[in-house]
């Protein structure tokens, strides 16, 4: 009777549910995230793109971008030329900055620079416009102290509120960015190729030049790369600091919605900033590719 008791719950009671596959927990764990990149990236991104081969009747065309290059062809080049030089400015600073932390001998300079260099990380982009703002402008701080600093007169003060504050302020802001990458690389080295190079007498700048900086490209092209595509992005530094033309593409954006709503040709622009971050960062995947196949 008891053996029978026992066997009862197994016969005429329900099966015990069935767990869920390990790999079906793995894709709900991550659908919120793809809903909010698919929500927020890649349907604007879809939307735009459709909407600038589309013309005012709805009809496919390539109009958008024959106006796009009409107007703003200009543009378009200076935005490249200024963030290019950006990146290039950034790439030289970093790796200074992260050779200095890496090689440096003074104590007390290596411990000021690693606690200031990285206070621009914290500041957003329009905030370091205003300060730019401010800095730059012909009565601005900088000249100012090279005024009073017995430098220049007071006639030689000039404004940089051109292209050449839009470099400062990228560069400015992203050297930390990408110093910081560099600088964690350049720790995790192995130091004995490094200590053995300054057995053989070779200076920093050598030991920099031909030990430590082919090691850490890669994390310096990465970080390179990430600061082309958010210089290429930003709208209120060319704005703010930046009246005249050329002007870079994201203020011409920004100008087609708000005075003439036209979607179709920013919309163009847009797809062209695409086409400049997705060719650098092909560059930089195709040559990875062609290293990794060497190897």
């Amino acid at each position: 009777m008891s053996a029978l008791s026992q066997t009862e719950p197994a016969i005429g009671g329900a099966a015990p549910p069935r767990p869920l596959p390990p790999a079906l927990w793995g894709v709900l764990l991550v659908l919120p995230a793809l809903a909010m990149v698919a929500l927020f990236f890649l349907y604007p991104l879809g939307f735009s793109v459709v909407s600038a081969f589309r013309d005012g009747d709805g009809a496919w065309s390539v109009a958008n971008f024959t106006k796009a290059f009409a107007f703003y062809g200009r543009d378009i080049l200076f935005t490249l030329m200024i963030v290019a030089l950006s990146v290039a400015i950034v790439a030289v600073l970093a790796v200074a900055i992260g050779g200095y932390l890496t090689l440096g001998r003074n104590t007390t300079a290596v411990a000021i620079l690693r606690w200031l260099y990285r206070w621009p990380l914290f500041i957003p982009f329009i905030v370091a416009a205003q300060m730019m703002r401010s800095f730059l402008a012909k009565n601005g701080l900088m000249n100012a102290m090279l005024v009073n600093g017995g430098v220049i007169e007071p006639l030689q003060a000039v404004s940089l509120l051109d292209w050449r504050g839009i470099v400062v302020t990228f560069v400015w802001k992203q050297t930390p960015f990408v110093a910081l990458m560099v600088a964690g690389a350049m720790a995790s080295l192995d130091r004995s190729g490094i200590e053995a190079a300054r057995d053989l007498g070779a200076g920093r700048l050598r030991i920099l030049a031909d030990i430590i900086v082919p090691q850490v490209r890669p994390t310096l092209v990465v970080g390179l790369i990430l600061s082309f595509v958010t210089m290429l992005s930003v709208l209120s530094v060319p704005m703010m600091i930046n009246p005249n033309n050329p002007t870079m593409i994201t203020v011409d954006m920004a100008y087609r919605i708000n005075a003439h709503g036209d979607y179709g040709v920013a919309n163009a622009l847009g797809v062209v900033s695409y086409l400049m971050a997705g060719l650098v960062a092909w560059i930089y995947l195709s040559h990875g590719v062609r290293r990794g196949a060497g190897s």
